[in-house]
């Protein structure tokens, strides 16, 4: 269970960074009508996010991750991405093992479903942002983000 566990969690990050790699370079500063972040920023939060649980976790795992700020690439965000989604990773081998997060309530499962929930919910701002702004590529991007077993 513990490899299916870090997969799903691995796979939910590759879906962020195929999102990512299908978004033209200027498109990360649209923002909604409704204003908040734009798609550069929403990356970064995402990103800052695994940063902070790491850091109350297991802050050894934190030691080569930075904190995104902004005016930031593409490639500044698909390689941190990397880097977190490394230690989320081996976070969560560990505390499969012991059986806890410090800092999360309940159990290690419930922390991958939170951090699949937060990651998929800004997915959705990026694709509705995109959407507002006529950058959506195409309606195959919408449904290749529903392909788990493929990607």
């Amino acid at each position: 269970m513990i490899e299916q566990l870090i997969e799903t969690w691995e796979i939910s990050n590759r879906i962020n960074l195929y999102l990512l790699d299908a978004i033209d370079e200027p498109w990360l500063q649209d923002i909604t009508s409704s204003k908040g972040r734009n798609i550069e920023e929403q990356f970064a939060h995402i990103h800052n996010v695994r940063l902070m649980w790491i850091k109350e976790a297991a802050p050894k795992l934190s030691e080569q991750l930075d904190k995104l700020e902004k005016g930031i690439s593409k490639k500044t965000i698909a390689t941190s991405f990397k880097k977190s989604n490394e230690s989320i990773s081996t976070l969560i081998a560990e505390s499969l093992v012991s059986g806890k997060i410090k800092g999360f309530k309940p159990h290690p499962v419930a922390f991958v479903g939170y951090l699949i929930a937060h990651e998929a919910h800004h997915r959705g701002q990026i694709m509705m942002c995109l959407k507002e702004n006529k950058h959506l590529t195409s309606k195959s991007l919408s449904f290749a983000l529903w392909q788990w077993g493929t990607r």
